[in-house]
């Protein structure tokens, strides 16, 4: 792209972003991560757009997910390690219900900075900055803590490279093996009250018996012990994405070497702005949050200026708008996609448009709430002859208490048990597994309706 440079973005109207009190540490501290290695290269970067590519023709299926927010104080190696397992648990459950690749991308390794919907909070007649993730300030509710520190950058590069490097030792180092993660998932379904998940659960272990009776053991093939798993963040600091920003070698092109795959929010993806200025220029793909204020002509700008060469995988539209108003905005984007014989991955997130506040004071997100979105997602894209390509969930393999329901049927009155999340509640380890396999149901039925009809023609 001849016409951009990282640094343009300095020049638009930027929103949700810190304005830091001492510009001489913040030049220091970008002067410093500009020396960092990158986090990713970009070869991983071109090879998850083209897995993206097939998402797009329905070819395979994103999953995306993890932290609202990471946290350096929640850092751990158990901690990345659970909710690994449990991605790889809801990836082969998908697999089994899509017939087809799951694409795994976590929201890990950089997902630090968040938007808010306010600028300040105000506790017992205190107001103060809002919290804007460990990366900018505290949670701390202290004037001192909610002070933007530029130097808190460097601490989350490091939490990011020491967790993507866990990672691939993961996806390489036999943790991923197929029938190990089968096992896990077994562990979910004998629970008393995840009788109706056993049915896909045997016919899983079917296939790997059959597999092993007709000799394709892990062993054998190198697919069944490995897996490709890839980063991915909202790129909203954009000091922080510009420092790590370079120019590949070997194509001549720009990465965003913070991660695999970067996303613009709902609330920074101005078309005339910092953020899709910036993303513009990168090569990696490019997630954008499309909410109920998303405009059909926005959306039409926004597709030509992240995606002018219409490349399948590039450009991911990550659909939020909350259980019940799906049917009232989908469609036109769909409809305006279609017009614009646009590439896309259509991908849902759940998440966003379904937080409430509960009766007893914590913000949560009903499981029943976060299935439903889900279930209109499908249902418009199969009435607009559209694919539905992903989902997108906020989510942890620790046994947290911050979203309501599933099938171990969390209440109200249990959400102070285990609350740890420092901006947005999240699906546990059981509700992300359950909601895979109801996921995996929707997408079964989706691909056994063409063939039901074809059979009756």
């Amino acid at each position: 792209m001849t016409d951009w440079v990282k640094t343009a973005w300095r020049n638009k109207p930027r929103v949700q972003m810190p304005e830091y009190t001492d510009p001489a540490a913040l030049a220091e501290v970008e002067d410093q991560l500009a020396k960092y290695p990158p986090l990713v290269f970009a070869g991983e970067a071109m090879r998850l757009r083209g897995e993206l590519a097939k998402a797009a023709r329905g070819e395979a299926f994103l999953l995306q997910g993890g932290d609202c927010a990471e946290s350096f104080a929640e850092f751990s190696g158990d901690n990345i390690r659970d909710t690994f397992k449990v991605m790889l648990q809801m990836a082969m459950v998908l697999t089994y219900g899509a017939k087809v690749p799951v694409v795994k991308v976590g929201r890990m390794a950089g997902q630090f900075a968040k938007p808010r919907s306010a600028p300040t909070e105000t506790l017992d007649g205190v107001e103060l900055p809002s919290y804007r993730g460990d990366i900018i300030n505290e949670l701390d509710f202290t004037a001192d803590a909610r002070i933007p520190d530029p130097r808190k950058m460097l601490k989350a590069y490091t939490q990011s490279a020491a967790t993507v490097n866990l990672l691939r030792a993961f996806s390489t180092g036999g943790l991923a093996d197929v029938h190990q993660v089968h096992q896990w998932t077994l562990g979910f379904t004998e629970k008393e009250e995840a009788q109706k998940y056993r049915d896909m659960a045997n016919r899983l272990s079917d296939t790997l018996d059959f597999m092993k009776a007709a000799g394709i053991t892990a062993d054998k093939l190198h697919t069944l012990q490995t897996v490709d798993f890839y980063t991915s963040h909202e790129a909203l600091l954009l000091e922080y994405e510009e420092a790590l920003t370079r120019l590949d070698v070997t194509t001549g092109k720009t990465v965003a070497g913070s991660g695999h795959m970067i996303w613009i929010g709902d609330r920074t993806r101005q078309p005339d702005g910092a953020h899709v200025e910036f993303c513009r220029g990168v090569i990696n793909p490019i997630g954008l949050k499309c909410g109920p204020t998303t405009t059909e002509e926005d959306l039409k700008v926004l597709m030509g200026k992240l995606n002018p060469e219409n490349e399948a995988g590039r450009l991911t539209l990550i659909a939020r708008f909350g259980a019940g108003k799906v049917a009232d905005h989908l469609p036109r984007l769909i409809k305006t996609v279609q017009e614009e014989g646009a590439n896309v991955v259509w991908s849902c997130d759940p998440m966003h448009g379904n937080t409430i506040k509960s009766a007893s004071g914590y913000k949560t997100r009903p499981f029943d709430s976060v299935l439903r979105e889900v279930q209109e997602f499908f249902a418009v894209h199969k009435a607009e002859g559209s694919i539905p390509g992903g989902v997108h969930f906020e989510m942890t393999g620790q046994d947290v208490t911050e979203c309501t329901g599933g099938v171990r049927a969390v209440k109200d009155e249990d959400l102070s048990d285990r609350y740890h999340t420092a901006c947005d509640p999240r699906l546990n380890a059981s509700q992300s597994l359950e909601l895979a396999f109801l996921v995996a149901e929707e997408l079964s039925a989706l691909r056994e309706g063409p063939v039901k009809q074809a059979k009756a023609g």
